[in-house]
């Protein structure tokens, strides 16, 4: 499955299998951002995301890691 920045539920899903240690609340949206383009199945245009789109990832992120 391809991952675009509105995936954010999986996108979130992705990174807490990717960084099952990680602190989303403790990562700084450039960091994330990197971590999301990083990822194998992420495939969209990098300067399409906003403040908006990482904090709804980060909030994904934060929910699969309970």
């Amino acid at each position: 499955m391809k991952l675009k920045w509105t995936d954010v539920y999986d996108i979130g899903f992705e990174l807490a299998e990717a960084h099952p240690g990680g602190d989303p609340l403790n990562v700084r949206f450039t960091d994330l951002h990197r971590m999301v383009t990083e990822l194998p199945n992420f495939e969209d245009d990098p300067m399409r995301s906003n403040e908006k789109i990482l904090e709804a990832i980060q909030m994904a992120w934060l929910e699969e890691m309970d």
